[in-house]
């Protein structure tokens, strides 16, 4: 290569980046790890979790009734909460000892009380209640129920309000009722329901997850089959640093630019998700969420020695990475040290951007600290990775250095 004119490296390191792009491409579409990793597991994935979490919203939750009241009241009470879509009373119990049995057995998630004074309360006037006990461990069926609960609640009492009023107009009945007039109004996700809410960012970190398990996977492969074990082969289109992270990252991004396709934008047409983002501020935004992980994941794969090495390192972050990511609970509410270790990740801005872009209909301006933080991971993964690679370099070169010194002492001999 000291031979060579500047014109003649350039076309030489030109060839060679397309040559180590060609042998990627060949790695992923032969090793059936990686083509999991790569294309089915992206493939199905998203599809897995959204049929999952298809119905939005939790309907007809079971629950148990304690009626201690048993009068005209409690039943109308108890008939307009079953008659609800969100909770289905499954029977009546004789006291709290029966129901409680019931949520111990799985027979239904709540239990209704009603008190023996409920009807007697409001006949005299006075204020009386009716307790609502949840299983916890289901958030959602909390939700179902105590929303269902407050409804009848807020109807009945609009129902006894008019009563007593004595009105002799439907207007005055309002006014009545609801002296403020309000409305409630769900933004970006009209149905309140948990796929809307969890399946976008799902799908963002989808992407992150398996380029680190396919690269991590690859990595592992070229090492086991490396004389030395090193992560750069002993081959003389491998020798310089750019033309190796330029044509990895360039055989990962022809794939990935398709799956991105399939997981950001088919997968929730086909599903109902929310969708209105501008198609040119998604892709400008994808980009470089694309770019800071592949360089991110070729990074992290110094770390792998082996091919069920990336399984250990990789597998089980991704849950904590939802969690970082701020969405499944306020970033916030996070403390300051978790909060700054988030922005390590690719996937804790690609999904906040996302999210904003997709469901909310934001333009680059308005998420201008994710798109900028995510050209600054680009930047900074892509200097790691042409360090380690550089580092890999050196170092076949000196394996192969002291292999042929040891062959040649062999020979003295």
């Amino acid at each position: 290569m000291k031979d060579l004119t500047f014109k003649q490296k350039v076309v030489q390191g030109i060839y060679d980046l397309f040559y180590i792009w060609k042998q990627e491409f060949r790695t992923t579409f032969r090793d059936q790890g990686v083509l999991i990793f790569f294309v089915l597991v992206p493939l199905v994935y998203p599809l897995i979790y959204s049929f999952i979490y298809t119905n939005e919203t939790i309907r007809e939750v079971p629950a148990v009734v304690v009626d201690n009241s048993r009068s005209s009241l409690s039943r109308e009470y108890l008939r307009k909460v079953d008659a609800s879509p969100e909770v289905n009373i499954v029977t009546y119990c004789a006291d709290m000892e029966e129901a409680k049995l019931m949520l111990k057995d799985r027979k239904a998630y709540g239990i209704i009380y009603i008190p023996s004074h409920f009807s007697d309360d409001i006949a005299r006037g006075k204020q009386t209640q009716v307790s609502l006990y949840c299983d916890m461990s289901g958030l959602l069926y909390y939700k179902s129920l105590l929303n269902t609960n407050t409804n009848v609640s807020l109807d009945m009492n609009a129902d006894i309000k008019m009563e007593r009023a004595g009105n002799t107009t439907d207007r005055q009945d309002e006014i009545t009722a609801y002296p403020i007039e309000y409305e409630d109004v769900a933004l970006y996700n009209p149905t309140n329901g948990f796929a809307a809410f969890l399946i976008p960012a799902v799908l963002v970190l989808i992407i992150q997850q398996t380029l680190l398990l396919g690269i991590g996977l690859s990595v592992g492969t070229a090492r086991e089959h490396n004389r030395f074990k090193d992560l750069v082969p002993i081959n003389r289109h491998y020798n310089g640093t750019l033309r190796i992270v330029m044509g990895k990252g360039l055989s990962y991004f022809m794939v990935y630019a398709l799956v991105s396709v399939y997981i950001l934008c088919v997968v929730p047409w086909l599903f109902s998700l929310n969708q209105i983002p501008l198609p040119g501020v998604l892709s400008l935004f994808t980009l470089p969420y694309l770019m800071a992980c592949i360089f991110f994941a070729m990074t992290a794969s110094i770390a792998i020695r082996n091919r069920e090495t990336c399984m250990l390192l990789f597998v089980f972050t991704s849950v904590p990475l939802l969690f970082l990511s701020g969405i499944s609970w306020p970033g916030a509410a996070m403390p300051a040290f978790w909060r700054y270790f988030s922005y390590l990740f690719p996937s804790t801005f690609g999904i906040n951007g996302y999210v904003r872009i997709n469901s909310m209909g934001a333009t680059l301006n308005e998420v201008s600290f994710e798109y900028q933080a995510l050209w600054l991971q680009t930047g900074i993964y892509f200097i790691t990775t042409c360090l380690v690679y550089r580092w890999q370099i050196l170092k076949s070169r000196k394996h192969v250095i002291e292999q042929r010194i040891s062959l040649l002492e062999r020979k003295r001999k």
